[in-house]
């Protein structure tokens, strides 16, 4: 079989995208043939033996893309030093290992992606590919034409302003309201950054939609897996091809 470099057969076996790899690697946690692996290398799939934290890898007999309610007060690492819930603890054994595409506060609920497809993985979080995110949001108080503008057109933050994003008011309360929110970008915590930035503090997030897929009559906890339309489109929002499907 032909070569091909260590991140990217890191990524196909499932261990989280090429980037995460890259950082498995630097930390030495990966070996090939019992040598600790250098980023750049390249693997023959059939020949070389890769280990990560010393279990033997190979690459993904059967891609796997679920989708998942998260539920509030857990978190999506696959471990947590201080002890606390993890999406993993509430997901049975799925026969092969996946990661979270992205990741949703451990106060916020809703839809969470998983997969063992690193590549998959890798272009819906790139911001190359603007992969729609859609969110139920309440906040602090009743936000006005001017707060509401300044969260559609752009939010000046530590990164710089946000992307232009889509929100509609869907129900008013008393002292708070419920919004619904499209973004195309993924920065640390940035529904709420944006709220704080509008004077407008996030009470609560569920995020209702990744892409295409849609969470559905799913309830906190439950998943499933994607169907074979769903898997076609997100496939082809990630500009990945037909032949990817095949593999």
């Amino acid at each position: 079989m032909e070569q091909v470099r260590l991140q990217k057969f890191l990524a196909q076996a499932g261990v989280g995208s090429r980037r995460s790899a890259e950082e498995l690697i630097r930390q030495g946690r990966v070996k090939v043939n019992d040598g600790t692996a250098e980023l750049g290398c390249r693997v023959d799939p059939e020949k070389d033996e890769v280990r990560l934290d010393g279990a033997l890898l190979s690459i993904r007999a059967r891609r796997i893309v679920i989708a998942f309610y998260k539920p509030r007060s857990c978190i999506t690492t696959a471990h947590d030093p201080q002890g606390r819930r993890t999406v993993f603890d509430l997901l049975p054994d799925l026969g092969a290992r996946v990661f979270p595409v992205g990741r949703l506060d451990f106060d916020a609920e809703g839809l969470l992606l998983l997969t063992n497809d690193g590549e998959l993985g890798n272009r819906l979080l790139h911001p190359r590919y603007g992969m729609s995110k859609l969110y139920e949001v309440k906040v602090k108080g009743r936000p006005g034409s001017d707060a509401l503008d300044r969260l559609r057109s752009g939010v000046v933050l530590e990164e710089g302003a946000t992307a232009p994003a889509t929100v509609e008011v869907i129900k008013e309360l008393p002292n708070a309201a419920w919004l619904r929110i499209t973004l195309h970008q993924g920065w640390n915590r940035q529904l709420k950054r944006m709220g704080e930035a509008v004077g407008h503090p996030v009470l609560k997030i569920k995020r209702i939609a990744y892409g295409p897929v849609r969470i559905g009559n799913l309830r906190p906890g439950e998943y499933r897996a994607l169907s074979g339309d769903e898997v076609r489109l997100i496939y082809r929002e990630a500009g990945l091809d037909e032949e990817s499907l095949k593999k």
